[in-house]
Order: C-alpha cells, then sequence, then structure tokens
C-alpha cells in the first residue's frame, strides 16, 4: 500500500489564513478535499514519473503534429468527436506547449501507466504549486515534489506571450473563467498571479461579461482583448449562442482565433489531444508503424519511441472486441469524459454487468445538450454584436477536481431543488454516455490510506503529473474510487529523500 504521511495538524488549524484565501474549496459538498496529509513518492518513483511525462508529452506532441498535416476533416469530426469549425481552427500549428496534466496509474508491482492526458482545461494548480510547499513545511525531511510549477507557469506564458506578439496581437493576457464557480476562478486567479510575478500584464474578465462582434474582436466594455486564456472547454465553447438572439457566439470567436485576430491559451490544437479518440489513434499508428513505409514514405515512431509507447501507454482502440475475444478487462470512455462520467470499468468481459460505472454527482453542474459529432449549425440573422453566452448550468466540470460547487440556482423550495438536481443528473449522464467511446486496456491501481485527525480517507491512488510548456512542473496526487471522481481527495505529494535510513523508506504513521 501507498506510503501517507499525517500532518501534525487539524484541518482547522491547517486550512485557515492564506491557505483558505487561496483555496477556499479545500472543503466540498460538506466533506474534506484537501486532506492534511502527504503522499510519499521514493526518489526512483518521482525520476520515472519525470521522464515518463515528458517522454508521453513528446509522443503526444508528434502524433498532434501528424494528425494535424495528414489526417482530414472527417477524421477529426467522426473518430476524435470534433466539432467541425472547432477541427479546422485546430489544425493550426502552434509550436509552444501549453498547460497539461497526465494522469499515472502505479500499480502494486511499480508499473507506471498514463491512462490519459488532460490538454485543455487542466485543473488543481494552486494545490500542486502553493498548498504541497505549505504542508511540506509541517514535515521535516521530505523533499517537494511540485517545485517547478510557478518556474514553468511563468516560462509558458512568456513563450506564448512572444509568440501571439509576434503575430500582432499585443503584450496583455486577459484570463477568463466563470465567476461564479469558486474552484475555476481560483485556479485562474493563480495563472493570472504568475503571469504578473513574470512580468506580464494580466487581467481577469468573467467569462459572463465577454462581448464578441464578429469578423472584429472580442471585447470587455470598450478593451479589445488580443490574448485570452481560458477555463472553459474548447468542445463547450463551441456550442454557445446568444441567449436573446441565439447566435452562435461561440464559432464567432473561433473565427476570430482563425482570422488571427485571437490567440488562445491553450491553443485551439488542444481539443485535439483531449478527445480520448487521439488515445486510440496513438496506439493504431503505433501498432502499423511498421507500415507506414509502404503507404506514407516514412514511419512516425522511431525505435527508442515504440519502446515508450509500450512502456507508458496502454492498448486503445475504437472497439472493446481485442478486449472481449481475449478476455482481457477494459475501461471504456467518453470522448470528453471529465472527473470519470461517461467512464465504465468491465473487469470480467463477456459478462452482461459492468464492475463500476461513474455517475455524476448531483452537485456538478450540467452540460450543454451537445450530439456527438455536431455538424455545424447555421447561424441565424442576428445583430453584428452579441454578448457571450455564459450559462452557469452549461459550466461543467473542468480537467482535475472541479465542479464540487453548487450551481446558481435558487430553487423555490426543497422538492424543486430535489427535482432540479435529479433532472440535472440525468442529463449529465445522458450526455456523457451518448458520447463516442474508446475502450482500454485496464490497468490496476494501487490502493491507498490517509489518516488524519478527523478521520481515514481509503480509495486509490491516482497521480497527476503536470507538463508546462513541455517540462515537467509537479504532481497531483488523489485517493477516490477505482473510477476517479469530483469527490475525490486531495493528499499532496512529497518525494522521500533517496536514503536507505530515511525513516520514509518504511510504512508511515497512517
Amino acid at each position: 500500500m501507498r506510503k501517507t504521511v499525517t500532518l501534525p495538524l487539524s484541518r482547522e488549524q491547517l486550512f485557515s489564513g492564506e491557505i483558505a484565501r487561496r483555496i477556499p474549496y479545500h472543503a466540498m459538498y460538506g466533506e474534506p478535499y484537501c486532506l492534511p496529509a502527504m503522499t510519499i513518492y521514493t526518489a526512483a518513483e518521482y525520476e520515472q514519473l519525470r521522464i515518463g511525462s515528458e517522454r508521453v508529452d513528446h509522443l503526444y506532441r508528434k502524433t498532434l503534429h501528424f494528425v494535424q498535416e495528414y489526417l482530414p476533416d472527417d477524421y477529426l469530426v467522426e473518430q476524435l468527436g470534433i466539432h467541425p469549425l472547432l477541427a479546422r481552427t485546430a489544425r493550426e500549428r502552434i509550436p509552444w506547449d501549453g498547460l497539461t496534466r497526465l494522469d499515472w496509474i502505479i500499480s502494486l508491482d511499480g508499473e507506471l501507466k498514463c491512462i490519459e492526458n488532460n490538454t485543455d482545461t487542466p485543473s488543481g494548480i494552486p494545490e500542486v504549486a502553493f498548498l504541497e510547499e505549505e504542508l511540506l513545511s509541517h514535515i521535516p525531511g521530505l523533499l517537494p515534489a511540485s517545485g517547478r510549477m510557478n518556474e514553468q507557469i511563468q516560462y509558458m506564458f512568456r513563450q506564448a506571450l512572444a509568440y501571439y506578439s509576434e503575430r500582432g496581437l499585443g503584450d496583455n493576457i486577459h484570463f477568463t473563467s466563470y465567476d461564479w464557480h469558486e474552484e475555476d476562478r481560483m485556479n485562474t486567479m493563480y495563472l493570472l498571479e504568475q503571469c504578473q510575478a513574470a512580468g506580464i500584464k494580466a487581467a481577469y474578465v468573467p467569462l459572463e461579461q465577454l462581448t464578441i462582434v464578429p469578423e472584429q474582436g472580442l471585447y470587455h466594455q470598450e478593451e479589445r482583448i488580443t490574448i485570452l486564456y481560458r477555463l472553459y472547454p474548447l468542445e463547450y465553447l463551441v456550442e454557445d449562442r446568444e441567449e436573446e438572439s441565439g447566435r452562435a457566439v461561440g464559432e464567432d470567436l473561433l473565427q476570430l482565433v482563425a482570422d488571427g485576430r485571437l490567440g488562445l491559451i491553450n491553443p485551439a490544437q488542444h481539443i485535439i489531444t483531449q478527445s480520448k479518440g487521439f488515445m486510440a489513434t496513438l496506439w493504431s499508428l503505433y501498432e502499423r508503424n511498421d507500415q507506414m513505409q509502404d503507404y506514407a514514405g516514412f514511419t512516425l515512431f522511431t525505435t527508442e519511441e515504440c519502446s515508450w509507447i509500450r512502456q507508458y501507454l496502454l492498448p486503445t482502440y475504437f472497439t472493446d472486441e481485442p478486449f472481449r475475444r481475449g478476455q482481457i478487462p477494459y475501461v471504456s470512455k467518453g470522448y470528453f469524459g471529465r472527473e470519470g462520467q461517461g467512464t465504465r470499468l468491465v473487469e470480467q468481459p463477456g459478462q452482461e454487468k459492468l464492475s463500476v460505472e461513474m455517475t455524476p454527482s448531483p452537485d456538478t453542474p450540467d452540460t450543454p445538450d451537445t450530439p456527438d459529432t455536431p455538424d455545424t449549425p447555421d447561424t441565424p440573422d442576428t445583430p453584428d454584436t452579441g454578448e457571450f453566452y455564459a450559462n452557469p448550468d452549461d459550466a461543467g466540470e473542468q480537467s482535475g477536481p472541479d465542479t464540487k460547487d453548487s450551481t446558481a440556482i435558487s430553487p423555490d423550495s426543497d422538492s424543486d431543488q430535489a427535482e432540479q438536481e435529479r433532472l440535472a443528473a440525468e442529463a449529465i449522464t445522458a450526455y456523457y454516455e451518448e458520447q463516442p467511446k474508446i475502450y482500454q486496456q485496464l490497468h490496476p491501481m494501487e490502493p491507498v490510506r490517509a489518516v488524519t485527525q478527523e478521520g481515514t480517507h481509503e480509495g486509490y491512488l491516482l497521480t497527476g503529473a503536470f507538463v508546462i510548456g513541455g517540462r515537467f512542473a509537479g504532481l497531483l496526487p488523489r485517493i477516490g474510487g477505482k473510477v476517479t471522481d469530483n469527490l475525490a481527495c486531495y493528499c499532496a505529494a512529497a518525494v522521500a529523500p533517496a536514503d536507505e535510513h530515511s525513516a520514509f523508506d518504511s510504512e508511515s504513521s497512517s
């Protein structure tokens, strides 16, 4: 079992002052989210995670460039589930790397496998970049796992600013998220502060206050916005419409990007790698790598890169037939499933009963009623300006432990609230279940137990690894079920020194 160590403080003592200000969502749904405990990794494990994360990031970027250059729009729409307009915008090849988070499972025998990559809107940033260091100050003898987060965040934004500035988009970055969504806002504000620390001009604008003038620009009041960091999923944005007129303002915004009037962070190309269909694409290209010379004139992956794929990734397909035929346990995942929604474990292939099925929390905000691979909607005749339609019910969850917040709805009675929650839960389930699926070989998770003064938290460990600007930056460990959902707890990472006599080499106080 994974080692953890308990802090000598209660939650009330720890989560106050600056910590409570920066991470006010440390408890949600009336339950702890951030734990007064730390997850221990050996120095060897940490190095393996660092190297593996950068190698998988390299594989993703190389495969992305192949997809952008060689695969037709029909493939992006039908096999990756990307909206046609978004598919065209995502073809623009951006040379700098954004902010991503890979999710790793470390099995009991120490084998590391990356099960997915959150490349569009990863969160959990204040926890890793700020809270980990605060917790570590209470436990002598441990080393930080995420000491490079702030450095890499600043590096990435400098890269993005340099790229967009060369294209005439200025030197000011605006940051946006739903203002009402506490966790999203604080993640966004942390990044904004790091931009300012890097000497970059930055300002926050709530998503609800953005206005689009089609074919001209994106505005906040009278100020034009030319570079935008958005903690808002692209697959939601492309479907957004102006509330009164019905104008497709999400499409208008993406057209601004295509026209070079607006730069996005993360850039639009990240929607390609966000689709879980991309994992099946990468694995398919790997299995056919030796044949590529015959029909493409080159091979995509080197011998070394093929060894990385075998070492770090799992067989992933567009059908479950290879697993059912071989009686191999597997996982089915919706293309744009988030926080475990739309994910099923099939631990005994061939049997009808599924082992684990994710169901959403009733407090999870609704998602847009989006078809799997939608056609481009017709744009109605509307005025030339439109306020960005940002319905709080459409926020959905971002990558990572989000949406542990309540919605903005204020029902008239408890029965009304219960009915709204039931309908919201049904809509969310339908949204994710109706998405196309990929099928990935199941990799066993490691059990973990974190003991705190308030109680014991048991579950399975999922280790998020941030890769920012192409470089490993830090770890986000979460304790949850076999499918990590939005009720999973954050248990900060720490590294035991590479000392054979270290006190953390033996079972911890947990």
